[in-house]
């Protein structure tokens, strides 16, 4: 007789919930239960953990309810789409939002599958044309090569590459190489010899060996703001010889020899 009576105190329980009582009138929104966010933490304690640490305009600009307007027995339908507020941008025109945003409560915390390019070109068009443009190595790969693991995440060049020097750190590569056009290569006037020297090793050597003006000068001194610059010696020098001379030789280096390796 008591289990009999602990089971109809259940029921009367039970009957008396906003969710039964709304499924019973034919209710199919979760909001005509009476349910407010309080309702929801009181049983689903992650998700709004999740959206008070990263939840972004998902914490501030909406509710459980908004998204979630449906809650069994009344439906099974409680997964919103993502284009349901989502619209107006190429990128949100993309499916399977869910393969970068895997947490719709932290939706700006985005892991990045392998191999992946042509999702990123909705948002980054501009860095795809300078890749296009300016063709190198960078541009035959994924973009998700470079940017793996988690949106943002900017690469070390020194993964892939050498350093010019043992000094080199990564800024010191984006003094000179811009990653989307990476052989479009400029630099400060500024910029030491030995970031030259990496790849100009031989020309470096010669320099140094000579006991001359240009021994002391610095790469770019001469080889100004754009990589493979080369001067013509009259921008410095003028024409210090006769008319004559000039006529007859009328390269520097028949007689001088390179800039890097010169015969006084």
């Amino acid at each position: 007789m008591k289990h009999k009576n602990n089971l109809l105190k259940l029921a009367c329980l039970l009957m008396a919930s906003p969710l039964v009582l709304a499924f019973m009138a034919g209710a199919t929104p979760a909001s005509a239960a009476g349910l407010t966010p309080d309702d929801c933490v009181k049983c689903h304690e992650k998700a709004p953990n999740d959206i008070a640490t990263n939840g972004q305009a998902h914490r501030t600009a909406i509710t459980c309810i908004e998204c979630h307007d449906g809650h069994p027995p009344i439906t099974s339908e409680i997964l919103p789409k993502c284009s349901q507020c989502h619209e107006g941008t190429p990128h949100f025109k993309l499916t399977n939002c869910s393969s970068c945003h895997n947490n719709p409560h932290t939706p700006l915390v985005i892991s990045i599958d392998d191999n992946l390019t042509q999702p990123c070109l909705t948002c980054h068009s501009e860095q795809m044309a300078q890749l296009q443009q300016y063709e190198s190595k960078h541009t035959q790969v994924n973009c998700s090569t470079c940017h793996r693991d988690q949106h943002k995440m900017i690469p070390d060049c020194m993964h892939c590459h050498s350093p010019h020097s043992k000094e080199m750190v990564q800024k010191d590569c984006l003094t000179c190489h811009k990653p989307h056009m990476p052989l479009q290569v400029s630099y400060p006037a500024e910029i030491p010899s030995s970031s030259c020297a990496g790849c100009h090793e031989d020309a470096m050597n010669k320099l140094q060996g000579k006991e001359t003006k240009h021994t002391k000068l610095s790469c770019a001194t001469c080889h100004q703001e754009k990589h493979k610059m080369v001067p013509q010696c009259s921008s410095c020098h003028g024409e210090p010889h006769p008319q004559t001379m000039h006529k007859n030789f009328p390269k520097c280096g028949q007689c001088h020899g390179i800039a890097h390796d010169l015969n006084k």
